[in-house]
């Protein structure tokens, strides 16, 4: 059996950061609409904005592991600038800062959630919608990075790729079920109140 790499590892890891992403940002929509859990499948009181915060704290842990073990590959000799500022790095430098840019905005999502009170709950809601941004981008980071790091042309049907695929089909179409709830309130399959907790926020 082959050892897998620095690189592989990475490589699942960001698969891992992107499915946790993905669960988030699903929690978070259904959470936004009062889905209810008692009432709905899976018909049991889940605790879902705790759900929600985990897949969070988990997500930006992992998607960090994701590029901090970069620095442990004897073969492509990554810096921490390199991790910082992806753009001057050789092999795909603006791949690379998209991945960047979506840990930075996890990052600013998770800081900025212990100062709600002092920012304000409708204030720092909107920053909160960040959030999509950010699996988006990471989503998309992940699609296009060659995973061997070589340049190689990209396979869209290799089974990382299509699963990956897989996940930003899911998220724009629950983004799009969101969108059509906000001017379709009455939708049966939402409605009823969600199990609240005092400090939900999404």
């Amino acid at each position: 059996m082959e050892i897998p790499t620095v690189i592989d590892l990475s490589s699942y890891l960001g698969l891992s950061a992107a499915t946790l992403l993905t669960l988030n940002v699903l929690l978070g929509l259904l959470m936004s609409v009062k889905y209810n859990p008692v009432r709905s499948w899976p018909h049991r009181r889940v605790k879902t904005f705790q759900l929600h915060n985990w897949t969070g704290y988990l997500a930006l842990t992992v998607a960090l592991a994701h590029a901090v073990i970069l620095l442990f590959s004897k073969d492509e000799h990554f810096r921490v600038i390199d991790l910082v500022y992806p753009l001057g790095y050789e092999k795909q430098p603006v791949i690379n800062a998209l991945g960047a840019l979506a840990l930075y905005l996890l990052l600013f999502i998770v800081v900025t959630s212990y100062f709600r009170a002092a920012i304000g709950r409708h204030r720092w809601k909107l920053l909160h919608y960040t959030t999509y941004a950010a699996a988006i981008i990471f989503v998309v980071h992940s699609l296009l990075t060659d995973p061997t790091l070589k340049n190689a042309p990209i396979d869209y049907l290799d089974g990382e790729k299509v699963y990956l695929e897989a996940l930003a089909l899911i998220m724009v179409a629950a983004v799009g079920m969101r969108i059509r709830f906000r001017w379709h309130p009455h939708v049966p399959s939402v409605q009823g109140r969600a199990h609240t907790d005092p400090g939900q926020v999404a």
